[in-house]
C-alpha cells in the first residue's frame, strides 16, 4: 500500500471520527442549537442574550447554548413537604416585613432565593453568576425576577430624594421575584399546570405568586428603607 493511500485513510478516519463525535452530542443539546430552538427555550432570555451581546445573535446563541449543554442535564433534588413550608413561611415574613423595612426584605427574599436554589441542586448561592445561568436554563421566563431582586438587594437608597423610587423598585423587584419562587418551592402544582397544558416548566405559574401577598405589601405608604 502507497504512503499517499496510508494518508488518505488516516485522514477519512480522523474525519469520521470529528463527524461521530459530533452526532454523539445529545439529542437534547443537538436539537436546541439553532436560533429558534433557543428562542422557543429560552424565551425572554434570548432577548436579553442578544441585548447584552450589541445585537450579535449567533454570539447570544453561542452563551445560551453553552449554558444549555453545561446545565440542561440537571436534575432538581426534591423538598420535604415540611421543607416547603418553612420556605414557603420565610417567603411571607419577608413580604410582611416590607411595609416596614423594604430594603431588609428584599435582602432576606435574595437570600431566601440562593438558599433554595442550592437545596434543589442548582449552583449555590455563593456563586451567583453560574445559579443564574443554571436557572436560565430551566425557568427562563421567571429568572429576570431573581436578577432584579438581586440588583434591588445590592443598590443602597442614596438620600432622601430616592427613597420613594427606591422602595418602589423594591416592591416590583420582590413582586416578579415571587413567580420564580413559587417554581421553585412548589413543583407539584407547577408539574400538574404543564401537564395539562402541555407547556415546559419555565413558562408556568407566571403570575401565580402574586395573589397570595399580603395585604400590606400593596399599601402605597410603605416606608423607606
Amino acid at each position: 500500500m502507497s504512503t499517499g493511500l496510508i494518508i488518505a485513510l488516516i485522514v477519512i478516519v480522523i474525519v469520521a471520527a470529528v463527524v461521530a463525535g459530533a452526532a454523539a452530542v445529545s439529542p437534547r443539546v443537538r436539537g436546541v442549537m439553532g436560533g429558534r430552538g433557543l428562542k422557543r427555550r429560552f424565551g425572554p432570555e434570548y432577548e436579553r442574550a442578544v441585548v447584552r451581546h450589541d445585537g450579535d445573535a449567533k454570539a447570544a446563541e453561542r452563551e445560551l447554548a453553552a449554558r444549555l449543554e453545561k446545565y440542561g442535564s440537571l436534575r432538581e433534588q426534591p423538598l420535604e413537604p415540611a421543607e416547603r413550608e418553612r420556605y414557603a413561611a420565610r417567603w411571607t415574613a419577608a413580604q410582611e416585613r416590607f411595609v416596614d423595612s423594604p430594603g431588609d426584605a428584599v435582602a432576606e427574599a435574595d437570600r431566601l432565593l440562593a438558599e433554595l436554589a442550592g437545596a434543589l441542586g442548582f449552583p449555590d448561592g455563593g456563586r451567583y453568576e453560574e445559579q443564574l445561568d443554571a436557572l436560565s436554563v430551566h425557568y427562563a421566563d421567571h429568572v429576570q425576577g431573581y436578577r432584579r431582586l438581586h440588583r434591588a438587594a445590592q443598590t443602597p437608597v442614596t438620600g432622601a430624594a430616592d427613597g420613594r423610587t427606591g422602595t418602589e423598585e423594591r416592591r416590583a423587584a420582590l413582586l416578579e421575584a415571587r413567580a420564580l419562587f413559587d417554581d421553585l418551592v412548589e413543583p407539584a402544582r407547577r408539574q400538574r399546570a404543564g401537564a395539562v397544558a402541555g407547556t415546559p416548566k419555565h413558562a408556568v405559574g407566571r403570575t401565580e405568586g402574586q395573589s397570595r401577598l399580603p395585604w400590606g405589601f400593596h399599601r402605597q405608604h410603605a416606608k423607606g428603607s
